[in-house]
Order: C-alpha cells, then sequence, then structure tokens
C-alpha cells in the first residue's frame, strides 16, 4: 500500500531513528513544523491497520517500526511512479528529475558508476 505524504514523514522518522514511540515520533515532526500529538497517534495507529508499521506492544508505551526499509518502500513509490506518470521510462523520469533539480557533482559520479556497473537488472 502506497503511504501518503504525512505518512512518509512518520516513516523517515523511523527510517531515522529507529523504533520509536509515538511521543518520540511527534518531538521529531513537532520540531520541524507544529503537530498535535493525538494526529501522530492516530497516523501510526491507521498506518500499523495498512501494515506500514509494525507496534511493538509489550512495554507501557507502544513502540513502531517500519514495516519495510526505506530501499523498499522507494522503490515501489518510483516503481509506481514510472508506470503511471513516465509510460514505464525509466530514462524519462531520470531526465525529468535531473532537469528539475540540478545534481551535485557527487550525485552525477555516483549516478555514472551506477549505470557503468549496469547490466540489465536492479542495481
Amino acid at each position: 500500500m502506497r503511504p501518503t505524504a504525512a505518512e512518509l514523514e512518520i516513516l523517515g522518522v523511523l527510517w531515522e531513528q529507529g523504533p520509536s514511540t509515538v511521543r518520540q515520533v511527534h518531538e521529531v515532526l513537532d520540531g520541524r513544523k507544529p503537530t498535535g500529538y493525538t494526529t501522530v497517534l492516530k497516523l501510526l495507529q491507521i498506518m500499523s491497520e495498512k501494515g506500514l508499521v509494525a507496534r511493538e506492544e509489550s512495554a507501557r508505551a507502544h513502540v513502531y517500526r517500519a514495516a519495510a526499509a526505506r530501499e523498499e518502500t522507494q522503490g515501489q513509490l518510483v516503481g509506481d511512479l514510472v508506470d503511471r506518470a513516465f509510460g514505464g521510462s525509466a530514462a524519462e523520469l531520470v531526465m525529468r528529475a535531473l532537469s528539475a533539480r540540478p545534481a551535485s557533482q557527487q550525485e552525477l559520479d555516483e549516478i555514472r558508476k551506477m549505470l557503468d556497473s549496469y547490466q540489465g537488472g536492479p542495481v
């Protein structure tokens, strides 16, 4: 299931911080922009129902962790975007991405290295 923008923000916290309580996630998000504790709690409950996060209920405060690795979620989102917006063309996606936001020299070097090692399967 594809996460919403708000769910991706929460997943980002969990990927960066590791397993966290609602309060810990709230503190990080609230530091970025005002966010209600109950909003974070409700989103985590919904995300748990959707299978986006796993909840550990053995402690007094429930601890949440991302159900999938960042790379797996990003891969699903990019694959969906390539199919829906670029007619399945990865080249079109890359060209649009590079024209939308300039890449640093380091990023360009990494892209060249990845292209050089590409053998027809996922990198």
